[in-house]
């Protein structure tokens, strides 16, 4: 099964200036271990067919005769395999001599593309042997297309377009104009000198040009072997995918460094991120149809938590980072109304609890007392004395007022005036509490001229796992774009950054997640567990993250949690996805109102930004 990776190499090995023999017989080494690795795409670095640094051996009759027999060498070298494999190559056209990639597949030359930057300051001559390509769209040569705007398209899908070391480092790169013309891939065959310092600068170089055409980026430079007259070559190579760096090697002797990119999730991106559609020209392209193997790549390993920061070394300071987001939106809004108190519910959970760190973090940039931080804990059927006692201590830790409104006569009351009776335990029963608390935040927010802090989390809000009126509504809801395996994070790392709150906070990070809804066990524990309902937050959250943020199928959605989560059998993976996309599907009409809050991820659901989806939309093709 495909699923939208395509594995990608580049090749280094001991280049001979001017030992055209030696170098194909290294290639043709390397194209066949590539063969082995399942490798679709290999890039060999800038004229590595000669070597960069040959000078005016360049202009020699024997040096151009022998590139063009090696280049036909490496084609035949390639019989019977679908791997792409591009190699440089200095070859003549029209009387002129240009810097070339040339594509090989399956025994054949299948395009050329000549360097359209030709450097000549410093310590680059290339002007003296070559000429410019930039004006050549798709001519004809040795049989192939021949130009700059010639592109491989390998299945039916993943296209692949090149551009050659110096074309990168101009204001105009090629790259930039083959992804408006829908290149997915782009491989740079270079000979990028080192200096100091340089290596940094060229790897953001590539990040950011692969970040900002959204593609990945192959890029594959000479090392050891070229000249060092007056100039050292490191053999740097780095396979980037829209901004990410996946794989780097730096004075490597010899080897493939391999990566795989995930090409559909380059091309989600391109149609969401589409304000550059009114700037594409297909003019002038043509497009070379070539055959692709269909390996089903899939990676050998897979972050479980997506939405968590991965640097340990930052994870402090990505935290600190993400509740001023979201403190900076609470702060605007109570700026903006001109109110000075809040009204939040403490369940002693984690939702509750960052939701009033958050507004803290707010009050101590507004400059205002936490006394004006009404915080209310609404006990009732099935609260726990842990969740009752982790409330009380952080209120009291938090210096906010603090207050205490039980919910369980109000609700027996509701329960007799609608003839509900007590010891049935549906979603009537569970409703009512959440809607009773609802009411006592809202009625105390207007007696004290006050805002409610909604707890709700990116999570719920997916799942539809809140009351419709209920815990689902409130006037700010500050954790709306946080889901709930980063809520536990942040409130764990809070934790570390205040001492003081450490104990309560751990113990809170440690409970049971629940609603506290249904009556306590008999020995007065927790009876309710939202994750034996639903499943387990982790996976919800990983399905939710490339659901919305990939735009990725069940199916491949379950191939990669299977790699994330060793531990979890199919079976549970798969129930999972099910009750996940049923209820992303069926729960709509909740999101669909739900209040305002500040986005803070790349993933967000809010109706009037990122995710607008009808609530009535059809499940079928999902489940």
């Amino acid at each position: 099964m495909e699923y939208g990776y395509i594995k990608t190499a580049t090749a280094s090995f001991d280049i001979q200036v001017a030992g055209v023999s030696a170098n194909v017989e290294n290639m043709l080494r390397l194209m066949e271990q590539a063969r082995r690795q399942q490798v679709e795409l290999l890039v060999f670095p800038e004229l590595c067919v000669t070597g960069y640094s040959c000078g005016d051996l360049f202009l020699t009759r024997r040096l151009l005769n022998r590139a063009l027999e090696g280049v036909k060498r490496l084609a035949a070298g390639t019989a019977g395999s679908n791997c792409l494999v591009a190699v440089g190559a200095p070859l003549c056209h029209n009387q002129r001599l240009y810097n070339c990639a040339v594509f090989l597949q399956n025994g054949e030359i299948r395009g050329i593309v000549p360097k359209s930057y030709i450097p000549g300051y410093k310590e680059f001559y290339e002007k003296r042997w070559f000429a410019s390509g930039k004006q050549i769209q798709a001519e004809e040569e040795m049989g192939a297309p021949f130009g700059t705007h010639v592109m491989m398209q390998l299945g039916s899908d993943v296209r692949v377009a090149a551009e050659i070391c110096e074309d990168l480092w101009v204001s105009d790169s090629p790259s930039i104009r083959h992804c408006l013309n829908g290149a997915d891939l782009i491989v740079n065959l270079s000979a990028s000198n080192e200096t100091v310092l340089k290596r940094a600068y060229r790897q953001d170089l590539v990040k950011m040009q692969s970040a900002k055409c959204m593609c990945g980026y192959i890029y594959a430079s000479s090392g050891e072997g070229e000249s060092t007259t007056d100039l050292v070559f490191s053999g740097h190579c780095i396979i980037a995918e829209n901004g990410s760096v996946k794989a780097e090697s730096y004075r490597e002797k010899e080897g493939l460094l391999t990566a795989l990119i995930d090409v559909q999730k380059l091309q989600n991106d391109r149609m969401k991120m589409n304000s550059e559609n009114e700037a594409v020209d297909m003019s002038g392209y043509v497009r070379v149809q070539l055959q692709r193997d269909s390996f089903g790549h899939l990676p050998a390993q897979v972050d479980a938590y997506p939405f968590v920061p991965a640097a340990l070394d930052k994870r402090l300071e990505r935290c600190r980072e993400i509740m001023e987001l979201q403190a900076d939106g609470l702060y605007e809004r109570l700026k903006k109304t001109g109110l000075k108190k809040t009204v939040i519910g403490i369940s002693g959970g984690l939702d509750s609890t960052l939701a009033l760190l958050v507004t803290l973090e707010a009050y101590r940039k507004l400059r205002r007392p936490a006394e004006d931080i009404i915080a209310i804990t609404m006990p009732g059927f099935g609260t726990s004395a842990r969740t009752k006692t982790n409330s009380d201590r952080l209120m009291e830790l938090c210096g906010v007022t603090a207050r205490t409104v039980s919910i369980t006569e109000a609700c027996r009351q509701h329960m007799r005036d609608i003839g509900h009776p007590e010891d049935v335990y549906d979603v009537t029963y569970e409703n009512i509490q959440a809607r009773e608390r609802t009411q006592i935040l809202m009625d105390v927010a207007n007696q004290e001229g006050g805002l409610v802090i909604g707890t709700g989390d990116l999570s719920e809000a997916a799942l539809g796992w809140c009351t419709y009126n209920g815990d689902h509504m409130s006037m700010y809801g500050v954790n709306i774009s946080i889901p709930k395996t980063l809520v536990k994070y942040l409130v764990s790392a809070y934790g570390e950054m205040h001492p003081e709150l450490e104990a309560v906070l751990d113990s809170i990070c440690e409970t049971v997640i629940s609603p506290e809804l249904l009556p306590l066990s008999a020995d007065g524990q927790i009876s309710q567990s939202t994750e034996e309902t639903l499943g387990k937050y982790d996976l919800h959250d990983f399905i939710l993250y490339h659901f919305i943020r990939n735009g990725f199928a069940r199916d491949k959605i379950a191939a990669l949690a299977r790699i994330a989560f060793p531990q979890v059998s199919p079976p549970v993976i798969d129930k999972t996805a099910e009750t996940f996309f049923r209820r992303f599907f069926s729960q709509q009409f909740k999101r669909s109102c739900m209040p305002d809050g500040p986005k803070v991820g790349s993933v967000s659901l809010s109706p009037r930004g990122d995710w607008r989806m009808p609530s009535d939309a059809s499940a079928a093709d999902y489940l």
